[in-house]
């Protein structure tokens, strides 16, 4: 029970992040400029970069090694189904990202502000995910204090990025013609997979031990999808593309740090 309401909790914030994002469509008329945005989305991609790395596909490794496999092969083929299923989904599930014009996945006579909603929904599950088993694989080593640290950082580096990230939806719809109080709950609410994936994932893995490498690296391989997908395409578009890179750097050194000095 105590991994489970870890889980909830560290969900709970970047749920919570998310949500203030949003927020910001009571205080802002217009979308964020082009330069914020390339900041923020780039800064994103390198949090979520460091965390595939050091939360995620290091202990998969070591999980695996500890068992006395070879540490690569659960940690590349949870990789590449982790990449599978955001492949699947971004094909299966209508969405619309913001500033595109053209609808991805199946067809579906769905309003536009909805699926702008999906879009980000959809890239936050990996999220939840990476935050749940993280707080699971403490509790599977004894509830040891050193990796439910190295949980509470990477739920506060993605709770971080979550900030921008629900003003990126918020933002929008407002553009879109939705009121600024529908436009909050909407971005607040594409958040919220994240806690529920995250406890899922969590009850899933102490029912699963021994395929928690396999599922450590493959929300690895979903987070570094999104990131190679659309982060860091949009945080390079149009001029100012070296702050993208910038934020990159930025959210990469970042998250890199708090995993190993809270880890």
């Amino acid at each position: 029970m105590q991994p489970v309401l870890w889980a909830a909790g560290g969900t709970g914030f970047t749920f919570l992040m998310t949500t203030l994002g949003a927020a910001v469509v009571f205080f802002f008329r217009k979308k964020a400029t082009a330069l914020a945005q390339h900041i923020f989305l780039g800064f994103a991609a390198g949090v979520m970069i460091a965390a595939s790395i050091w939360s995620l596909l290091m202990p998969a490794i070591e999980e695996a090694e500890a068992a006395g496999m070879a540490g690569w092969i659960p940690a590349a083929g949870g990789f590449v189904l982790g990449v599978g299923f955001l492949i699947a989904m971004d094909g299966l599930l209508p969405h619309l990202h913001p500033g595109a014009q053209k609808t991805e996945g199946l067809k579906a006579h769905v309003k536009r502000t909805t699926l702008l909603v999906f879009a980000v929904t959809l890239h936050n599950i990996p999220e939840g995910m990476a935050v749940g088993l993280s707080f699971a694989l403490a509790a599977q080593h004894g509830n040891d204090p050193a990796l439910y640290s190295a949980a509470l950082a990477l739920a506060i580096g993605i709770g971080i990025q979550n900030f921008p990230e629900g003003a990126a939806i918020s933002l929008p719809l407002r553009e879109e013609g939705m009121g600024r109080a529908k436009a909050f709950i909407c971005g607040s609410l594409s958040g919220l997979v994240e806690p529920v994936f995250g406890i899922l994932t969590v009850l899933a893995a102490s029912q699963i031990q021994p395929l928690m490498p396999w599922l450590l690296s493959f929300a690895a391989g979903a987070m570094m999808y999104v990131v190679v997908e659309e982060l860091i395409p949009e945080a390079h578009l149009g001029e100012h593309s070296n702050i993208g890179t910038l934020g990159v750097m930025g959210g990469f050194l970042l998250m890199m740090v708090m995993d190993v000095a809270l880890g």
